[in-house]
């Protein structure tokens, strides 16, 4: 074990390897309760309840899908970096292509496969690092700060902190109701921990939040610790049924599918070069095993989809890992059997409400935005579509739209300046794409 995880020559051993792995999984644990009320729209009261996707079954799907991406990127890329259903994109499956395009969950599922599909035939043809080299960094951060807004949105949204005002759109919510002042205390411990750099800040603020809540009787008490897993049969294999369904096949779902391709490139290949110089693999500006990496990713979303999840992806918070000591994919291992176990805790998980995940989404949308500093501002043909890019996505309710009408500006705005030249002739194919986009989708 040691041999393959080449701990001597990485100075490094078990206790800091089960350190590591433990630390990431403490991080990115919020994903077990955020995931499962997001997917399911636990936030939108009016929703029919026939059209939600089953709560347990996502729980499930979740745990499971993490679990199968950190062992396929701990054994074969032999990275401490652990995946799961990634926020954004979950937003978007929930809230774009479910709740504002009004499909089906199972089709959204299914748009999540076809895009696993793609992401593994781009990877191994060599093509999906070609296409990430040719989208300019600018608009890769810019859609990352963008998706950190939507996300911080939503969660003050859930949270009661900001509501609908039919004379400017939005406005403060009531601070009187008891919610929404939970919420706001459970923001304020969580800014309080990561202030003082407590790793696992996130997960350690909702714990914190939820005792504080059931004190206060705004949720309720588990009755059980431990229980049998839910079931997962609800949504296992259900995106199957919607290839026999004429209704999925129709150009809004073509533009679903490619949303889900170009998110996940961005934030897949953002994390593994941010792991990865933080653990110090990058030499040379090369990045070891970026091909096993990346199918890592692949068959994690494909296996993810199947299960009954969105986009599985890698997570940034595996940096707190690496940061406690993690330098090998036995972290990894050690964070796929965390998940595993937490499957049992599913009474004490499913008790968890919006105001107590709203601060972490919240919190989570701080850090994404952290990237707009890598922005040279003082370029306004950069600034144009970077701006574009970030500010639509909360003010549409859309990650597509943000993400179109930015690849629109950028060469408009790079061949006014005199750069056509610096243009990659990929960003051409996807500004005639995304203007069809606007044409025939929206």
């Amino acid at each position: 074990m040691k041999k393959y995880f080449q701990f001597e020559e990485l100075g490094t051993n078990y206790r800091r390897e089960i350190l590591g792995g433990f630390t990431t999984f403490l991080a990115m644990a919020y994903i077990l309760v955020v995931n499962p009320m997001t997917l399911t729209l636990q936030s939108v009261t009016d929703y029919p309840e026939a059209l939600r996707m089953d709560y347990g079954a996502v729980f499930v799907a979740t745990a499971l899908s993490a679990v199968i991406g950190s062992i396929i990127m701990g054994l074969v890329a032999r990275y401490p970096l652990s995946l799961a259903p990634g926020l954004g994109l979950n937003a978007f499956f929930a809230y774009t292509v479910v709740l504002v395009n009004g499909s089906p969950w199972q089709h959204a599922l299914a748009a999540v496969f076809i895009s696993g599909v793609f992401f593994l035939l781009l990877t191994l043809t060599g093509l999906r690092e070609k296409l990430i080299n040719a989208i300019p960094i600018e608009l890769k951060l810019a859609v990352g700060a963008g998706i950190g807004l939507f996300i911080a949105f939503i969660g003050m949204q859930s949270a009661g902190i900001i509501v609908n005002n039919d004379a400017t759109l939005v406005g403060l919510g009531d601070f009187t109701n008891g919610n929404t002042l939970l919420a706001i205390f459970g923001l304020i411990v969580t800014i309080i921990l990561m202030v003082k750099g407590v790793k696992a800040g996130v997960f350690y603020g909702m714990i914190i939040t939820s005792i504080v809540g059931m004190i206060f009787g705004l949720i309720d008490v588990p009755h059980k610790i431990v229980d049998k897993v839910p079931s997962i049969e609800p949504t296992f294999g259900a995106l199957f049924s919607s290839f026999g369904d004429s209704s999925f096949y129709t150009t809004t779902m073509l533009g679903v599918i490619l949303t889900f391709l170009f998110v996940d490139f961005f934030d897949n290949a953002g994390t593994l070069v941010a792991v990865a110089n933080q653990a110090g693999f990058v030499k040379d500006n090369k990045l070891p095993r970026a091909g096993k990496a990346l199918i890592s990713d692949s068959i994690a979303t494909i296996s993810g989809s199947i299960l009954g999840t969105s986009t599985v992806t890698s997570f940034v918070e595996s940096t707190a890992g690496v940061a406690a000591g993690a330098r090998t994919g036995f972290a990894s291992l050690v964070t796929a059997a965390l998940f595993i176990l937490s499957l049992f805790f599913f009474p004490v998980l499913s008790v968890i409400t919006a105001p107590v995940t709203a601060p972490a989404l919240i919190i989570v949308g701080i850090l994404m935005v952290s990237s707009l500093g890598k922005i040279d501002w003082s370029k306004f043909e950069i600034a144009v579509p970077a701006f574009f890019t970030m500010v639509a996505m909360p003010l549409t309710y859309s990650i597509a739209t943000g993400i179109a009408v930015g690849f629109i500006f950028y060469p408009i705005t790079m061949i006014v300046k005199g750069r056509a030249k610096d243009i990659h002739p990929i960003m051409y194919f996807f500004f005639v794409i995304f203007v069809l986009y606007f044409i025939f989708l929206k």
